[in-house]
């Protein structure tokens, strides 16, 4: 037996229309939609944490130990 079937997807819409109203159901449908639209753009958006600050070779130069200068 599928569990998506036509008869099963039809009994939790009902439900979900018992448990939020008529007049709620366009809210949550709303905030559903604008919530997997903001998903959406943070995916294709570049992640500032993975994108590096400095040039490997700047800062391999800055952890590097400075020598004392011995007068």
């Amino acid at each position: 037996m599928d569990l998506f079937a036509p008869t099963h997807l039809i009994i939790i819409l009902l439900i979900i229309l018992v448990i939020f109203g008529p007049s709620k159901l366009g809210d949550v449908g709303g905030a559903m939609g604008k919530a997997i639209r903001d998903f959406k753009r943070a995916m294709n958006e570049p992640d500032n944490a993975t994108t590096p600050l400095a040039k490997p070779d700047e800062v391999k130069a800055a952890e590097a130990p400075k020598p004392d200068k011995v007068s």
